[in-house]
C-alpha cells in the first residue's frame, strides 16, 4: 500500500495565523502540524508517501520533509493549484499510486492512539468484496463519537455496516463522524474522475464514500482514544493540549 497525505487548502478559518504560511506548518504543541499525520501513516508500516499541498508553500514542504529519510519513508510531492475540494486532491496522486491500494488521511488529523491507523490498515488490506463481477477491496474509514457531529460527515449504521454518510447534516443521524482517515482500493481514482462538483465547486470525499456504500464495499473501524482536527482556533488549541498529553504519555513510557 502507499501513503497520501493531503495537506492543501487556504486555511481561511485560522487566519492570520495562514496568511504567510500553510495551515499544516503552523506548530501544534512541540512540532509541526503535518508531522501528526505523517507519524501516522508511518506507524502503519507504509514506506512510499505522498504529500499534496496547495502551490503557495510547496517549497515549504520539502525544505521541512525533504526525501523523508529521518522518518525512514520515501516521500513525494504534488501540487494542487487551486483548491478544488479532498478528492481532487487526491485525484491527483494518481500516477503515484500504480495500481496499488492506497491509505489517506487528512494533513490536520491527530489521532491519541496510531496503533489503531495500523491495525485499520492491516485490515483494509485482506478485506475483498464481488462489486460487477469483479474482486474488489472497496474502502474503509474511521469513525468517532463526538458530541457535536454536525461539524462532520457522519455515518449512518445498520446491522454492522455503513448504509450513508451526511456532510454537516442539520439533524444527525448518529453521533459518528467519519475521521480524516480513509483507505481505498485502486477503483477510486475513477471514481473521482467522474464525480460532478458540489454546490461548494468542489469535488467531495463524501461523495466518494457514499459511492462505496452503494456498492457494497465500505467498512469501518470505530477508534478508541481521542482524535481532533485542527482546522479552526479552538481545535487548533485543543490538538495542541492532546498533542501534549501524547507526549507526556511517551515520555513516561505509558
Amino acid at each position: 500500500m502507499k501513503g497520501i497525505i493531503l495537506a492543501g487548502g487556504t486555511g481561511s478559518r485560522l487566519m492570520p495565523l495562514t496568511k504567510v504560511t500553510n495551515k499544516h506548518l503552523l506548530p501544534v504543541y512541540n512540532e509541526p502540524m503535518i508531522y501528526y499525520p505523517l507519524k501516522s501513516i508511518v506507524a502503519s508500516g507504509i514506506k512510499d508517501i505522498m504529500i499534496v499541498s496547495g502551490r503557495g508553500h510547496a517549497g515549504h514542504f520539502l525544505n521541512l520533509l525533504g526525501s523523508g529519510k529521518e522518518f525512514g519513508v520515501r516521500i513525494s510531492y504534488e501540487v494542487q493549484e487551486e483548491a478544488g475540494g479532498i478528492a481532487e486532491a487526491l485525484g491527483l496522486a494518481r500516477s503515484f499510486a500504480d495500481e496499488d491500494k492506497i491509505a489517506v488521511i487528512l494533513g490536520d488529523n491527530i489521532y491519541e492512539d496510531n496503533s489503531q491507523i495500523a491495525k485499520a490498515v492491516k485490515e483494509f488490506d485482506q478485506q475483498k468484496f464481488n462489486a460487477d463481477g469483479k474482486t474488489v477491496g472497496g474502502a474503509k474509514i474511521l469513525l468517532k463519537e463526538v458530541p457535536d457531529p454536525e461539524r462532520f460527515g457522519v455515518a449512518e449504521l445498520r446491522d454492522g455496516k455503513v448504509i450513508s454518510i451526511e456532510e454537516k447534516p442539520k439533524q444527525p443521524k448518529s453521533n459518528y463522524c467519519v475521521t480524516g482517515f480513509y483507505c481505498y482500493d485502486n477503483q477510486v481514482f475513477e471514481i473521482i474522475k467522474n464525480l460532478k462538483p458540489s454546490h461548494r465547486g468542489e469535488l467531495e470525499i463524501t461523495d466518494v464514500n457514499n459511492l462505496y456504500v452503494k456498492q457494497g464495499s465500505m467498512t469501518y473501524k470505530m477508534i478508541k482514544g481521542e482524535w481532533t482536527d485542527a482546522g479552526t482556533f479552538d481545535s487548533l488549541l485543543k490538538a495542541s493540549n492532546l498533542a501534549a498529553k501524547i507526549n507526556l504519555a511517551r515520555n513516561k513510557g505509558i
